[in-house]
């Protein structure tokens, strides 16, 4: 008793001390600087989170380098995927037991849907499950996991401090910068990642928090991680003119590699959509990605040692060791395989997820992209024509086309390979192959691996703010229930006794027994016949009413689809059907009211 005693007082203390800062805050600082230490704060939080997921990661890894381990290896492929899966299953259905969804994709729909209120179980979810899958060899990567650690910790950051909801989601772009910042050691990338996957408007008052966000998580992941960065490239090979034929070519192959990256993805998610069974899902998905990674070793875990490896132009390191027997001094054969990692990088990345892995996209797509650039440098330089390329510009580049298709993200994929090359040698075929790629996914995938389902569902945050206005405002909120309801067979004399004389209201929704909506029958249909006693036994609602101007269908109308009812019916109100039944109304003018509200808070 005591100790719950006191359990309560220090939250009356946290709580206490919460308002009076909250209080001198409004008296001795304006909103726009708290902002700004607000971002500097999401930032740090964003970058520690960033470096504990990939301390975890570095730890579990470190329990496979000994002896017992490495003798064998390859076999352990098979198991350790699987094991890693098995350990998640177990933390979801024993102590988490809630859904944990793809990082970025449930920041999106937070954004759009839940006013950017991201739960605090997304915190530690992650950071849980996500070195497990990655941990353990899941071929997924760690970025999209960082950033819904990092967007929860902003949420959260924003509700404590009271913060309105056009903060609150500036505060999850920040923390989704910190995250990419800190992951990459990439501080302009961040910023452009969060512009264009969250589509935060570019203007000063939103591109500072922006900046000292992606900063603050920067610095800290150099304080804690020092000088080493993921991806460890000098540019030594400058861009030559005569080789743009080649990276026009390149853009397109990586084009099409997109839209079969995304293809599959999709497909194979719908594929195990069809297993209600969270077991039959891990037995069949962890046997696939076991299988998988026997046969191709380097599938195995994220994939930073293949992007490295050939970056520093050491293909041999690249493969590793294989289970069969193959000369890989035939440069062919080597080409083969790298092409065969490009296309099941894919397949085993989203069998990971569809087993329950939790983990990113992100990397798996820069792996795709740099050994299907490599693999085409290599042909170039090996068909017998003499020409010379070089392998690791085009690594690089192929990591750009895949990351502009694949996640719709053109200028990230631009800048986050210029930012880790350490120069703008390359801008120029950057540009060029990234545009091409971009081009090609979006006129066969209209949206990227994120966004899509949101998009079907009419949930998609994008830069036009009309419509994110519409999508963010609540239906609830607008419809209104206090109409007196008539039914078919009630006559004139009780519509004036139980419905005109009570209401304030011109509009009475006619229902029959099911409660199925009818029609409607408005003052000035019985205006005319209002003091005709004779009427009054002898004409009922059903001869009196009228067909609605347009019906509002609570489960699939969207507020767009509202707004063009309205417009198209010219009608001021209209009725609102639930599934199938007479739920209420909603007015022209109170629907108008609430999208100008809502488009101050916007703007």
């Amino acid at each position: 008793m005591q100790d719950f005693l006191l359990i309560l007082r220090m939250n009356f203390t946290v709580k206490g001390l919460l308002r009076k800062f909250l209080i001198w805050k409004y008296k001795h600082i304006s909103e726009r600087q708290f902002v700004y230490l607000l971002s500097i704060l999401v930032g740090f939080l964003a970058g520690m989170g960033t470096v504990l997921l990939k301390n975890l990661v570095h730890a579990i890894r470190l329990l496979f380098e000994i002896s017992f381990f490495k003798n064998y290896q390859n076999s352990l492929y098979f198991i350790f995927p699987i094991l890693g899966l098995l350990l998640i299953y177990i933390v979801k259905q024993t102590w988490l037991k809630k859904h944990i969804g793809h990082g970025i994709s449930s920041t999106l729909y937070a954004i759009s849907k839940l006013n950017g209120i991201i739960p605090r179980y997304n915190i530690y979810a992650a950071l849980i499950t996500a070195p497990l899958t990655v941990g353990f060899g899941g071929s997924v990567g760690l970025q999209g996991p960082a950033v819904s650690i990092g967007s929860a910790l902003g949420s959260n950051a924003a509700r404590l401090f009271h913060m309105n909801t056009k903060t609150r989601m500036l505060l999850i772009g920040c923390a989704s910068a910190g995250a990419m910042a800190s992951m990459f050691k990439a501080p302009i990338a961040a910023i452009i990642f969060a512009i264009e996957i969250f589509s935060l408007d570019i203007a000063f008052v939103s591109l500072v928090p922006l900046l000292l966000a992606s900063v603050s998580a920067v610095i800290t992941s150099y304080f804690f991680l020092g000088t080493d960065v993921l991806l460890r490239f000098e540019l030594t090979d400058t861009f030559e003119i005569k080789d743009i034929p080649f990276y026009m070519i390149l853009g397109i192959a990586t084009g099409f590699a997109s839209v079969y990256f995304s293809k599959v993805f999709f497909a194979i998610t719908n594929f195990f959509k069809q297993f209600k069974s969270r077991a039959k899902r891990l037995l069949i998905g962890g046997l696939a990605i076991g299988t998988l990674l026997y046969i191709i070793p380097p599938l195995y875990g994220e994939g930073y040692g293949i992007m490295n490896n050939l970056l520093k132009g050491d293909h041999l390191a690249a493969i590793g060791t294989t289970p069969f027997n193959l000369d890989l001094s035939n440069i062919w054969i080597v080409i083969a395989l790298l092409l065969g990692i490009s296309v099941f990088k894919a397949i085993a990345m989203t069998t990971t997820f569809g087993a329950g892995g939790v983990g990113g996209v992100f990397i798996p797509t820069l792996v795709m992209g740099s050994t299907l650039g490599n693999a085409f440098a290599k042909i170039i330089n090996n068909i017998g024509l003499d020409f010379n390329v070089s392998e690791s510009n085009f690594t690089l580049i192929g990591m750009t086309g895949l990351m502009a298709g694949v996640l719709h993200a053109p200028l990230t994929a631009i800048f986050l390979i210029a930012e880790i090359t350490g120069g703008y040698e390359l801008f120029v075929p950057l540009m060029l192959v990234s545009a091409i790629s971009f081009t090609i996914t979006k006129y066969y995938v209209s949206h990227s691996i994120y966004t899509l389902k949101l998009a079907e569902r009419g949930e998609l945050m994008t830069h036009d703010k009309d419509q994110n206005v519409l999508m963010v405002l609540d239906i609830d909120k607008v419809i209104e229930t206090n109409f007196i309801i008539l039914k078919p067979d009630m006559k004139l004399g009780n519509i004036l006794k139980e419905a005109v004389a009570k209401s304030s209201r011109n509009h009475f929704p006619v229902v029959n027994k099911h409660d199925e909506f009818l029609g409607v029958i408005r003052l000035d249909d019985i205006r005319h016949i209002m003091f005709n006693t004779d009427l009054y036994d002898q004409v009922d609602v059903a001869s009196l009413m009228r067909a609605s101007a347009g019906i509002i269908d609570y489960d699939d109308d969207s507020m767009n689809d509202i707004m063009d009812k309205f417009k198209s019916s010219g009608a001021w109100n209209l009725p609102v059907i639930k599934s199938g039944k007479y739920y209420g109304y909603i007015s022209k003018s109170k629907l108008l009211t609430a999208y100008r509200q809502q488009l101050i808070n916007f703007t």
